[in-house]
């Protein structure tokens, strides 16, 4: 929620969704409180999805964590919708964790719960460690903060050299080249797309839409302001939807067998994704490695140098924490301390969020995958920093539902994607007004 200036708004919207969930809600509070005072050994509980989180915790506990006496046990848990819905049950019980890993775009939806605490007093100098961008997505355009970055997702072009020398195409610096090179391709190989336009992950486009400079969220007053349907948005729908219906990309779905083989086989020979993607395509094209090459997202302008971000998430403190500085202190080493950041790449397969990490330990050499790209972390430590800013607002996953229903079908239809566009900002705005909350039109 960018730009939100003003703490009423979560007293609002908590009141609201408490009410919804039948119970009470008060407003996010600070962490230096009576109940905070720490006056022996600390057990904290951590909840998270990452893989190998338990090792990175057990660093923590036989050094920083056994001097300040703050020992901390990962619980693994889903990720995505579920985890949110279980913390917030838990919550609403008063058993919520000390500690949580939150995806961004969920904060707002446990920050109106009151489900998450105020931390910026208890995590020392960690701002300067991440992109403005980045922090933002954490503060919620507030003084308060609401987590710690772990993770980030900056977006990049990712394309088959070998294949793209071969039918003498040029790396696309915008998004117009980037329509040419796709006829370009199809004029040259029938039987080849450049990539492939899914609807069933919602992240993707949102990612796109947030390059554009689309605002899907923003508060106006006590107000909730929805622009999904905002002209950045439309902008990239409209791009899409006409590569569709003319068939210069495919329409089907990522992560599916067939993908897997198109990628692999080189019928798709490019894919817009995140630094992610190494990892993906490891499993997706194994007898691709070393023929992808990586390259900055395509950008609206020559003048433009701005990506979006697709996935991350952060470490919270969650109200019901009676001893939320341990916690905060557990949250800021684990995020920003070096040793601590290489165990997570290692362990977890993550990117930091931490702009220092992104060039040292796990990051100085290339992902095996693109070893025949020695400057991949460099140029994504550079694309990082050039993430926009995001909004998010309380009802992200009504909204990506309703992507996925209304732009799978006109993908698949190749109808009018202006109007799935409007079918989702709808919903959205329809769900917002159901579950009380106020909404400027």
């Amino acid at each position: 929620m960018p730009n939100a200036k003003r703490r009423r708004v979560f007293r609002v919207t908590a009141a609201v969704v408490a009410a919804a969930l039948g119970g009470t809600a008060l407003v996010a509070c600070g962490s230096s409180d009576d109940s905070d005072a720490q006056s022996g050994p600390v057990s904290l509980t951590y909840w998270s999805w990452t893989p190998g989180m338990d090792k990175v915790a057990d660093l923590w506990n036989k050094g920083p964590g056994k001097s300040a006496q703050i020992t901390v046990t990962v619980k693994k848990q889903a990720s995505g919708d579920d985890l949110v819905t279980k913390i917030l049950t838990a919550h609403k019980a008063g058993k919520a964790p000390d500690l949580v890993q939150a995806e961004y775009q969920a904060l707002p939806t446990l920050v109106s719960n009151d489900a998450l605490a105020d931390i910026a007093g208890d995590v020392g100098d960690a701002k300067g460690k991440f992109a403005e961008g980045v922090w933002q997505q954490t503060t919620l355009g507030t003084d308060a903060l609401y987590a710690v970055p772990q993770d980030i997702g900056p977006m990049m072009f990712y394309y088959r050299e070998d294949l793209f020398k071969q039918y003498g195409l040029t790396v696309p610096t915008t998004w117009e080249q980037f329509a040419q090179t796709a006829r370009a391709l199809k004029k040259k190989a029938p039987d080849k797309d450049l990539t492939t336009f899914s609807a069933n992950d919602s992240g993707l486009f949102a990612g796109l839409a947030q390059q554009a400079g689309a605002k899907w969220w923003t508060t106006s007053g006590d107000k909730w302001k929805v622009g999904i349907h905002d002209a950045a948005t439309k902008k990239v729908a409209d791009f899409w939807g006409g590569l569709v219906k003319e068939g210069a990309v495919d329409d089907q779905p990522m992560y599916t067998p067939a993908w897997n083989k198109a990628l692999d086989t080189g019928k798709q020979i490019a894919w817009v994704s995140a630094v992610w993607a190494p990892g993906t395509l490891t499993t997706a094209a194994p007898d691709t490695k070393g023929k992808w090459a990586m390259a900055p997202l395509p950008q609206w302008s020559q003048s433009e140098n701005v990506t979006g971000s697709w996935g991350g998430s952060s470490t919270a403190v969650t109200t019901d924490s009676k001893h939320k500085a341990a916690a905060a202190k557990f949250a800021a080493w684990l995020n920003t301390d070096g040793t601590a950041l290489n165990a997570l790449a290692k362990e977890g397969g993550i990117y930091p969020a931490s702009t220092s990490a992104q060039l040292s330990g796990a990051f100085t050499t290339p992902p095996a995958y693109f070893s025949n790209q020695p400057d991949f972390y460099t140029r994504a430590a550079a694309i990082a920093k050039t993430t926009a800013p995001s909004a998010w607002g309380p009802n992200v996953n009504v909204a990506y539902t309703s992507f996925k229903d209304a732009f799978g079908a006109a993908a698949k239809n190749k109808s009018d994607f202006s109007a799935a566009l409007e079918t989702m900002h709808a919903a959205t705005v329809a769900d917002l007004k159901k579950n009380g909350f106020g909404v400027s039109e």
